[in-house]
């Protein structure tokens, strides 16, 4: 059964997210309060697995969840062979659907200059609020639609 380890925010962009225990995602907007939810965007919310996390740490990077300014971190779910289109719903209600595989890795990335390597470009996935609500840490997370 994949998990939600980790709801985590910013209030600016270009800076790691701190877990925050739970966040409230509104409809069309992404995780309140967080500086890069918006209603212009199809990426308002990022997510990023567990395995993705511990591949930057078996390569001698200290990296908590949230620290590649993902919003949501999962465990037990394979993130990156999820195509666009793909639903996912939270254990509260709360219906993400997937828009982009991965994102360009700015040449300011401090992970990227640290090591020559930055994960997020293939493995971090991004999707709009379809359905808002409450989202906790611990909250189970399933595929209910796929698109492909």
């Amino acid at each position: 059964m994949a998990r939600i380890l980790a709801v985590c925010r910013s209030n600016k962009k270009g800076i790691s997210k701190q877990p925050i225990g739970e966040g409230l995602f509104r409809e069309n907007y992404g995780l309140v309060d967080d500086a890069h939810a918006d209603s212009g965007t199809h990426r308002q919310v990022s997510l990023l697995a567990l395995a993705s996390i511990e591949k930057m740490q078996s390569l001698g990077i200290e990296l908590d969840c949230g620290g590649l300014a993902e919003n949501l971190t999962v465990a037990g779910l394979e993130l990156i062979s999820l195509p666009i289109g793909t639903r996912l719903a939270i254990e509260q209600g709360v219906i993400l659907e997937v828009t982009q595989i991965g994102k360009e890795c700015h040449t300011a990335c401090a992970i990227r200059r640290q090591v020559g390597y930055c994960i997020m470009p293939t493995e971090g996935i991004f999707a709009r609020v379809i359905k808002g609500g409450l989202v906790k840490t611990g909250d189970e997370i399933k595929v209910i639609k796929d698109e492909a």
